[in-house]
């Protein structure tokens, strides 16, 4: 028996709201659009130590041997668009992305580019200012869910830890959710700890309040302030069945899980796709390891399989669940790498051009912005600078670039200085 869609009652509020001009159709709609939308949220596949875009990305096969390199181009499902020979999977997801050639700056130190890339803001190696995901959980809140700002298997580093939350403070620190592709994996925080009794939760009280003065005074108290607040944070999540769902990958198809590759970098993508589809705000996914000073094909034949084949899930599995209309991921290093293969076979740091991939969000799909020239040394059109990337996705977040937040002393400054979304981008 087919159950009937109004019962009497129900027919009689239509009936009478129809006295007020509501129709049927109309309370449906209503309906639909009453129902909570997902949030808008970004995933960032950050490339420490930069990609060699001659590799991948933007190929010269007519520069001479010492620009060239050993790979050959082949061609995607794009016509007229060729990446490298190890990347066939991204050949054929080439069609579901924009991919932008033309990624520039002017610093090619690790740490100081890498800061300035993930926040937008330049400044001094020591991370004056706060990553894109700190600003995120900042302006975006806390669910009391999952964290708003998750990074995999934890934020880039170099020789000390990037991506940071600055003078935002601890409350907006990432989560660092540990390697996914670990036998058992199981998330810290994420799991009852030792019972909280009435006595040591006085003598913890006791014990804040006689430190109060202290942390009024010295630097970083915001950890001190913050205590309360992070242990009622990891209460919510021990509690909440949707964290628990979020980093539960053994609940996934195993098929699925050996498509995005049953390494770091893949499951690291898997997992990034289940915490935005709980309500992750931002996730960085970190794949470090391409500082190839040397021996770079040895190094490029090992990393770019793992990439071609965790991203290109990434990229294909989102756009199969319908989540990349609210979701915007981003791929990028925090350079580029020079043109000529030096006498160690590798490729040093190069800022003035690098290759990064755009994808959801409403990007225009299928095309290519940027050039370089012809030994891909410079950016010949649309230069994207990292305050353009950073704009881009605090766009479309929802966040105002301009908008100001406030330091330690008080003083206000703009979340970016400078900026604009990435031209030709967007549909």
């Amino acid at each position: 028996m087919i159950r009937p869609l109004l019962n009497r009652r129900a027919c009689l509020q239509v009936g009478s709201l129809s006295a007020f001009g509501l129709s049927l159709p109309m309370l449906l709609r209503a309906e639909q659009a009453a129902k909570p939308k997902r949030l808008k949220s970004a995933i960032l596949v950050y490339l420490g130590g930069g990609l060699s875009h001659h590799d991948s990305f933007d190929l010269k096969p007519e520069a001479p041997d010492e620009i060239r390199g050993k790979y050959q181009p082949i061609s995607s499902n794009l016509p007229g668009v060729q990446v490298g020979e190890l990347l066939p999977l991204m050949s054929r997801a080439m069609d579901k992305v924009c991919l932008v050639r033309s990624g520039a700056h002017n610093n090619d130190h690790h740490e100081t580019a890498t800061n300035w890339v993930m926040s937008g803001r330049f400044g001094s190696a020591f991370g004056d200012w706060p990553a894109m995901g700190a600003v995120a959980a900042q302006q975006l809140g806390f669910n009391g869910s999952v964290p708003p700002y998750v990074a995999i298997p934890r934020n880039p580093s170099f020789t000390w830890e990037l991506g940071k939350s600055a003078f935002l403070g601890g409350r907006y620190e990432s989560f660092k959710a540990g390697d996914p592709n670990e036998q058992n994996y199981r998330v810290r925080d994420i799991s009852p700890g030792e019972p909280l009794t009435d006595a040591r939760a006085a003598r913890r009280s006791s014990l804040l309040k006689s430190v109060d003065g202290l942390a009024n005074t010295v630097q970083g108290n915001d950890q001190i302030a913050t205590y309360d607040e992070f242990h009622q944070r990891a209460a919510d999540m021990i509690l909440s069945p949707i964290a628990r769902q979020a980093f539960a990958l053994d609940k996934e198809d195993d098929k699925l899980r050996e498509r995005y590759g049953r390494n770091t970098f893949g499951q690291s993508c898997l997992l990034a796709r289940r915490l935005i589809e709980s309500g992750t705000r931002f996730v960085t996914v970190n794949f470090g390891g391409w500082d190839h000073h040397a021996k770079i094909w040895e190094g490029l034949e090992k990393k770019l399989p793992e990439f071609d084949r965790g991203f290109s899930a990434l990229v294909e599995d989102t756009t199969a669940r319908g989540l990349l209309d609210e979701t915007l991921i981003v791929c990028m290093g925090e350079f580029g790498r020079t043109p000529k293969i030096n006498k160690d076979t590798g490729r040093d740091h190069w800022a003035p051009a690098a290759s990064m991939i755009f994808a959801g969000g409403g990007v225009k799909v299928g095309g290519v912005i940027g050039s370089t020239d012809k030994h891909g040394a410079y950016v010949t059109n649309n230069p994207v600078a990292p305050a353009d990337v950073s704009f881009t996705i605090f766009e479309h977040l929802g966040i105002d670039p301009r908008r100001q937040i406030h330091t330690p002393d008080g003083r206000p400054v703009e979340i970016l200085d400078g900026g604009e979304p990435i031209r030709g981008l967007f549909a």
